[in-house]
Formats: structure tokens, sequence, C-alpha cells
């Protein structure tokens, strides 16, 4: 009887994220709608503000048709173009953030607990100070490639031994190779000036001057990364109660954790690439994400695909309007915003578990 009912608690506690109600899953479904229309509202929005006054007529005219104006030639080459990657980008921190976190089983883990940030950023260093490159596009790779390169590194050190790739073997990996990147991009900026004056605003995390070609680049990682975390939610519901219960329950841990790493790397390393590594979004929104919706990934995932957009396109749009002919960077923004909540959810001591 004892070993019954010891294999019924875990059992019972592996069902109790997907057993809801009716009316809970109603109002969870309908918390995404009113997600999903106040992010079709921030995308025009953002595409209707800037530093040139235009209309909403000539922001729906751009859209469907240029007709060779400057206003047309501006929403379309500038502001579109940064909405979009807004858009790419926070979902994709969001996401990212949302799995790194269930992977761990650690609420206060974030994208870049893996190197992306400083493998994207050491990538970047490296083709400025050491080959010489100048353009954007040819960075954006670059900082892609670093990022991918710095995960599957992490990964093959936390890996190693007979525990395999654990959650505290992965951190520590990653709080390692981070240390070691940080101390070469030092180096380099030490001795480089404009290396330096390159790296410091791509540091901050922007979404201006980004080019429409970006977004059809970098869709196809993102698109890819989304699509195989929803499709772990299942997976890390189980994961998240720990290696042996979850093998009891059928859950592959190592292949779900090699499948969650690869869309930590598409995500983050591609958003990062775009945007820089923007602070606080990976970090706050799953907690966030969380509250509203309890424990199952299920309805964190989505959840925090529209939160983290939300939070970004608000930050950026504060950004533009906040000083008087010019802007702040959108990785600053959100980390004012982001900061205050974080400490917030933390005093609350509600997200303590996963």
């Amino acid at each position: 009887m004892s070993g019954t009912s010891t294999l019924g608690r875990p059992a019972r506690a592996a069902r109790e994220p997907q057993e809801t109600s009716p009316a809970r899953t109603a109002l969870r479904g309908g918390g995404l709608l009113v997600l999903a229309a106040l992010l079709l509202f921030l995308v025009a929005l953002s595409t209707w503000i800037g530093a040139k006054d235009t209309s909403l007529g000539q922001v729906w005219t751009a859209i469907w048709n240029d007709d060779g104006s400057y206003a047309t030639d501006v929403i379309r080459q500038l502001r579109l173009p940064r909405t979009l990657v807004g858009l790419m980008t926070g979902a994709a921190l969001g996401v990212a953030g949302a799995v790194m976190q269930a992977v761990t089983r650690n609420p206060l883990a974030d994208p870049g607990l893996l190197g992306v940030n400083a493998g994207a950023s050491a990538a970047v260093v490296f083709g400025i100070g050491v080959i010489g490159l100048a353009g954007f596009g040819s960075l954006v790779w670059f900082s892609f490639v670093g990022a991918a390169l710095t995960t599957v590194i992490v990964y093959i050190l936390g890996a190693s031994g007979r525990a395999g790739p654990t959650p505290v073997r992965l951190a520590l990996a990653g709080a390692a190779v981070s240390a070691s990147l940080s101390g070469v991009i030092a180096g380099l900026t030490v001795f480089d000036s404009a290396t330096y004056d390159y790296l410091r605003f791509w540091m901050v995390g922007s979404l201006a001057g980004r080019e429409p070609q970006l977004v059809v680049q970098l869709l196809p990682f993102i698109v890819v990364g989304l699509v195989i975390a929803l499709l772990l939610a299942r997976s890390l519901n189980s994961l998240a109660l720990g290696d042996e219960l979850g093998r009891a329950l059928g859950a592959r841990i190592a292949r779900t954790r090699l499948a969650a790493v690869v869309v930590v790397t598409l995500l983050c390393g591609a958003s990062t690439a775009a945007a820089g590594p923007i602070a606080f979004v990976g970090l706050v929104v799953p907690l966030v994400a969380r509250w509203l919706t309890g424990p199952d990934l299920r309805w964190v995932l989505p959840y925090s695909m529209l939160l983290a957009p939300v939070l970004l396109l608000v930050s950026d749009i504060i950004g533009r309007v906040a000083l008087p002919g010019d802007e702040l960077e959108v990785g600053a923004v959100t980390a004012v915003i982001g900061a205050p909540v974080f400490i917030a959810m933390v005093c609350r001591r509600k997200e303590a578990s996963l």
C-alpha cells in the first residue's frame, strides 16, 4: 500500500498543472486574446510614433502601398522593420527565458545563463577588432554564430561526467565560459577604441536602425525555436518534477534537455544578434506569466511569447518620446521597467518554486 501511495502522489503532482476547470481554461484563453489585441495596438502605435509626424492613414497606406513619398520610406524602411524586430526579439526572449527557467528548475534563471550574451558579444568584438568588419549585416551573423558556439561549448562541458547535463552543471559551465569570454572582451576593447565605441552601444540593446533584410534573415530561426518550445511544453512540465520522477512518468530527460538547449540557442542567438543583449525581458516576463497562469508551461510559454514583445514595444515607444530631440535605447528602458517588477515579484516570494 505504501508503494502505491508513494507513486500516486507524484502522479497526481504531475497532473496538477494540467487538470484545470473549464472556467479557468476559458479565463486563460481570454487573457491570451487580450494580450494579442494589446500587441496589435502596440505594433500600430510603434509604426506611427517617431521623429517625423505621420498620420495613421499614412501608416496604413505605407504598409500596403509604396507611393514613393518620404513618409512612406520612413515607415517602410525604418519604423516597420524596427517594430518587427521588437516583435520577434521580444517573443524569442520571453520564450527562451521560460524554457531556461523550466530546464534549470530555477525561477531566477535567464537566457544568458548558458553564456549566449557573452558569446555573441565576444564574436562581435572579434569581428570588429581582429577581422576588421564594419557592416552591421556581417556582425549580425558573427553574433549569431558566437552565441551558438558558446552554447554548444557550455552544453559539452555541462554534459561531461556520469551525471550528464544536470541543471547545476549547465549553470556552472555557463558561468565559467561567460567569465572567460568577459575577460577576452575586456582585453580586446581596451586596446581598440573603435571596437569599444561600437560595443558600448550594442551592449545596451537597441531596435533602431534595423534593416528590413534583418527580419527576413532571422525570422526562420525564431519561428523554428518557438515551434520547438511549444512542442516541448508537456515534457518540460514533467522535467519540473525532477529527473527521477520525470523518468518514472515517461519523460526522456536527456533528449528534452538537449532540445531545450537548442531552443535557447536559436531564440537567444537570433534575438541577441538582432538587438543586442537586452536585459530583464527573459527574466521578468516568465515570472509574470507564471503568476498569471500557474506553473503549466502549456500556458506559460504562449503568455511569455505575447507578454515579452508587449514589454519590449512599450519600452521602445517610451524611449522614443522620453527625451526631446533624442531617444533612449530600448535596453536601458527595459532595465528601468524590469528591475522594479523583478524586485516586486521576489518580495512576493510566490514564484520561489516552479
